[in-house]
């Protein structure tokens, strides 16, 4: 799961970052909205909204935005309604690529996404030519430094968790749920006062392509490129990178 938790990482402190935070609150606004116009307003009884919700907390999101924009989905007050899509293509390597759009012009992103892709050594391909290789799982990222195996274990597989990654190479435990049992692995972690450093439902690569540094540097110019993206919601590809490069990368 490394390159899963490499990547996972560079995005979460991206949406810390003060020039990230409006484009995330765009994001985030939308996907709360969207939850709440699918499954209700209450975060209790609709897990969607409940994650997109703690999101929303992760970077700060004013109380008043997230209501306001639970209303908006709800109709409560006016507001855009999206659509979802995924769309599935190559990276750089034959990297395999999966985009989470929630637009509300189709004919608008569709044309951009197959712009960006191209002009990153990319390209768009048919629907499902890539999604086989990926699964849907809760994915939980807890600092080594703020709990023991032992205690990160315990906690999340007694909670119904499938698995716990610890890569010595990495400086997190990576808990792997089911995405229904994802809210509760969560939340079981946090009683016991141990601290998530990010969690998402995400979508997993069964394998992984390793790179080189040109084809990292590709790869890292095309997912910045897709989420920044205003319509993109999330980019899952099934890359890897070493330490050594991502560190150059990230510099």
């Amino acid at each position: 799961m490394s390159g899963h938790s490499k990547w996972s990482q560079i995005k979460h402190k991206k949406a810390h970052s003060d020039a990230k935070r409006g484009k995330a609150f765009t994001k985030i606004v939308r996907e709360i909205s969207t939850a709440a116009r699918l499954g209700g307003g209450d975060a209790d009884s609709n897990p969607r909204l409940r994650t997109a919700i703690d999101k929303a907390k992760e970077v700060n999101m004013p109380h008043d935005n997230i209501k306001k924009a639970i209303m908006k989905g709800t109709s409560e007050l006016p507001g855009m309604s999206y659509e979802e899509f995924i769309y599935e293509g190559y990276g750089p390597a034959g990297v395999a690529v999966m985009v989470e759009v929630m637009t509300d012009n189709k004919n608008r992103t569709v044309p951009e996404i197959r712009h960006i892709m191209s002009k990153n050594n990319g390209s768009l391909g048919e629907s499902g030519c890539v999604s086989w290789l990926f699964e849907k799982r809760g994915y939980i990222l807890v600092s080594k430094a703020a709990a023991s195996e032992d205690a990160v274990m315990s906690a999340a597989l007694d909670a119904g968790a499938e698995d716990m990654k610890n890569d010595p190479g990495e400086d997190n435990f990576e808990v792997i749920t089911a995405p229904d049992d994802f809210i509760a692995v969560k939340a079981a972690l946090e009683n016991k006062k141990i601290p998530v450093e990010s969690a998402e439902v995400t979508m997993l690569p069964k394998n992984y392509i390793v790179l080189d540094q040109k084809a990292a540097e590709q790869m890292m110019r095309l997912m910045d490129a897709l989420e920044d993206n205003d319509d993109v919601q999330n980019v899952y590809a099934n890359f890897d990178i070493s330490d050594e490069i991502a560190e150059k990368i990230n510099k």
